[in-house]
């Protein structure tokens, strides 16, 4: 769960399937009423999950919801693709805009929600087969029909053979998961049905660690590859071999293994129901019960990239002295339990003019979480070394220093937390055609929150772990001084109310053209991820505001559908970790920092058919996100002391300008040519605006081809002119102000990169 962590920002479309805005809250659609087509599983950094749709703030979490119900309850620790994929268990899908994700989950984000396959009368296949270049292999089956009047049942598979687009020598896939799923339903006559599901899903993901690679920052916001290290085809993690980490819950010495990486495992049962009574009331209920006895993963960092000689210290297995480059590198190992139960009921009417609908979610989460850390450090080359150097043993200095290659055990931000938090909340809307012209609609929701964590809210320092026990540091004098810590659990628990509410008008002024707006406010408190590190204290635990306040006209005819918005949004009360790193070392502390985030912003968004058989969406957005409140100061080890001021700077990783531009040509009536391309404008590579990455596109294309009503058939590229442009942060920079940035151009650095070019197929066959 640890958040210092490496965004990737991409923006996405469908290829082959669209993502419209339909939501269960949502009115017919109040959204000007036009649909917002995104190719939401086209990631340029992940292709086994949705990207973040851009709302000009830092991502809190990729949402997707599965039958009304979020997928995972949080991915901080068990990660969404570790439970679920877009697979052909799945009926459809849609795509709810943040003001009413903001009603129906209390939470402000572009929403993916999916539906999944219950069966029919008639019986039904689909067998979707995917692979790349790389070698990867995708089998993805369902079946469904009916085994008498009134049941029906559906079961199927995916299984996912990636390899990567290197090879990690630790594994042999980079993703290996596969997900079962069986169900059975009862039709109620004409009027609903009820269903059964369950899922099973198992998952490693040994190269998710994996997406990191060394480069030149020449300085001008463009980087020159490191010679012998191409990014996306080398591994930047060691062949193999084992670390050793001290357990944070008993301070022992333990030893883990690259092929051990990360395992994620999960058994989910549901229950889904929808009912429509003679007077026209809509009932639905949705409920699961999930439990992922094991939700580990795993993160690597970097730090500083310095030149040594054989005086520094640092040799190789044989014993034999380096000379060259090496990284400071930083390594969190994360173990998770987690269990769910979740429900949500709704129930609508149509009463003249209105559409109303009361909701009732009851989420209930466990968490049971620890992670430890260690650094070490590698050699800057495909499939690094792990050198040696000398340690001081941090529970006895007086021995003499060791040969070893780890060490900083859990000084940088090691994580606990077990507890649970609960979410009962009412919410209500009203969908309104008040005139000819006025649509309205409006709606809020009133939530109870109560969160109770076991924390541990001490500093952390090299060796710290869970107990009584004793540090040792050498004083000026040469002195070994002994310092005694009692490290415990203690109990936070809150009791609060959150609320959301939002109000959405379109004016037609003429049959083609109108003005629309919208004001949405959400708040939450501090949730218990939060509470892994040192946590809020109760000075620093406020209310986290989200205002959200929109306005802008559209227009459309036969050929044009358009939109302009003006948008502001803003959060309050962001609660992060950060590891500041001392520039020009592999030193690092982790601090807390709660600060604010303020963004304006203007859109404009396009969907053309300038002639027969061609459409083109096109988008284009400006937005300048900013930090509030944001410093902090760091006391290194020989106590210098530096201190990181962002107030008013540009948030990083978040670019000011995005376009996207997605084309498609129907060939014929089963043929279809596509493409979609994204701009991601300059972007801020730390936190004072020294460093910075310059715009990239990020690009895809394909064909499609249905063969006939049984086959389908398509090839498509991932980055299509393979660029190398590096993406997120770089790491160690975190200090670095505009002041010093000029002395690090031509500095050795690292950071995360886009997928390299990748030529995908993909079969579709339906019986």
């Amino acid at each position: 769960m640890k958040t210092i962590r490496s965004l990737t920002l991409a923006a996405v479309t469908f290829a082959a399937i669209q993502v419209t805005a339909t939501s269960t809250i949502a009115p017919d659609s109040t959204d000007t009423g036009k649909k917002d087509d995104r190719n939401v599983m086209l990631n340029a950094a992940d292709a086994n999950k949705p990207r973040e749709i851009q709302i000009g703030l830092p991502s809190e979490d990729v949402t997707v919801y599965e039958n009304g119900l979020p997928a995972v309850y949080s991915s901080t620790v068990h990660k969404l693709s570790a439970h679920w994929r877009n697979d052909a268990s799945l009926a459809g899908m849609g795509l709810m805009t943040p003001s009413e994700s903001a009603i129906a989950t209390g939470n402000i984000a572009y929403s993916v929600t999916a539906f999944s396959e219950i069966g029919q009368k008639e019986f039904k296949g689909k067998l979707n087969y995917h692979a790349n270049h790389f070698g990867q292999q995708t089998f993805d089956l369902n079946l469904s029909g009916s085994m008498s009047a009134n049941w029906l049942y559906t079961f199927g598979t995916y299984q996912n053979f990636d390899p990567g687009s290197f090879r990690l020598r630790y594994a042999d896939y980079a993703d290996r998961t596969e997900l079962y799923h069986l169900g059975i339903t009862r039709l109620l006559g004409t009027q609903g049905r009820v269903s059964l599901l369950y899922k099973h899903s198992r998952s490693k993901n040994p190269g998710n660690f994996a997406n990191a690679a060394p480069f030149i920052y020449k300085g001008d916001g463009s980087i020159e590859k490191v010679q012998g290290f191409d990014p996306g085809l080398d591994s930047y993690v060691p062949r193999s071999g084992s670390f050793r980490y001290m357990d944070t819950m008993t301070g022992q010495m333990m030893t883990w293994n690259l092929t051990d990486a990360q395992e994620n495992r999960a058994n989910e049962i549901a229950l889904i129901a929808d009912y429509t009574f003679a007077n026209g009331l809509q009932w639905k209920l949705n409920a699961k019960y999930m439990d992922a006895p094991r939700a580990d993963y795993v993160d690597f960092g970097g730090s500083t990239i310095s030149r040594v000689t054989a005086a520094d210290g640092y040799t190789v297995e044989d014993g034999s002295a380096y000379e060259g480059l090496i990284e400071g590198r930083r390594t969190w190992l994360h173990f998770g339990k987690v269990r769910n139960a979740l429900l949500t009921t709704e129930m609508n009417k149509r009463l003249g003019n209105h559409k109303l609908m009361v909701g009732l979610n009851e989420w209930y989460y466990h968490l049971d979480y620890h992670s430890a850390s260690f650094q070490w450090a590698g050699t800057v080359e495909p499939y690094p070394t792990v050198l040696y150097a000398n340690y001081v043993n941090p529970t006895d200095p007086t021995q003499t220093p060791q040969r070893s290659q780890t060490f900083g055990f859990n000084e940088l931000s090691p994580e606990y937390t077990v507890g649970s938090e609960n979410k009962l909340a009412l919410y209500a809307t009203d969908s309104w055609q008040a005139t000819d012209r006025l649509h309205l609609f409006f709606g809020g929701r009133l939530e109870y929150y109560r969160m109770s964590a076991d924390q541990i809210a001490s500093s952390r320092f090299q060796g710290f772990h869970i107990g009584d026990f004793q540090t040792y540091a050498t004083d000026a004098d040469g002195h070994i001084v002994a310092t005694s810590h009692s490290i415990r659990p203690a109990n936070v628990t809150k009791n609060k109310l959150n609320y959301a509410a939002t109000l959405q008008a379109t004016y037609s002024l003429t049959r083609q053209m109108g003005l629309t707006a919208d004001a949405t406010i959400a708040t939450r408190f501090p949730r218990i991820s939060e509470y892994a590190g040192t946590g809020p204290t109760e000075e620093q635990y406020n209310r986290v505001t989200i205002p959200l306040i929109r306005g802008g006209v559209y227009y459309r005819n036969a050929w044009v559908d358009l939109s302009s918005m003006v948008t502001y949004i803003a959060k309050s009360n962001n609660i992060d970790q950060q590891n500041l790193t001392k520039p020009g070392t592999n030193e690092g502390k982790t601090v807390l920092l709660i600060y604010d985030i303020q963004t304006l912003g203007w859109t404009t968004s396009a969907e053309l058919k300038p002639f027969r058989n061609f459409q083109l969406h096109a988008l284009f957005t400006y937005q300048k996100p900013v930090y509030k409140n944001y410093s902090a100061s760091v006391t290194f080890n020989d106590g210098q002391q530096m201190t990181v001021d962002a107030n008013n700077m540009i948030v990083k990783e978040i670019p000011q300008i995005l376009i996207e531009l997605d084309p498609k040509y129907n060939i014929t009536r089963n043929l279809n040519a596509w493409l979609s391309f994204r701009y991601f404008g300059k972007t801020y590579a730390n936190l004072q605006e020294a460093l910075y990455f310059n715009g990239h596109w990020e690009t895809f294309g394909g064909v499609n081809w249905d063969v006939n009503k049984h086959l389908s058939l398509g090839a498509s590229v991932v980055n299509i002119f393979n660029e190398k442009g590096a993406k997120g942060t770089i790491s160690g920079s975190e200090l670095i102000n505009k002041e010093e940035a000029a002395k690090y151009a031509g500095n050795y650095m690292s950071g995360n990169y886009m997928r390299p070019f990748t030529v995908e197929f993909n079969a579709s066959i339906k019986f």
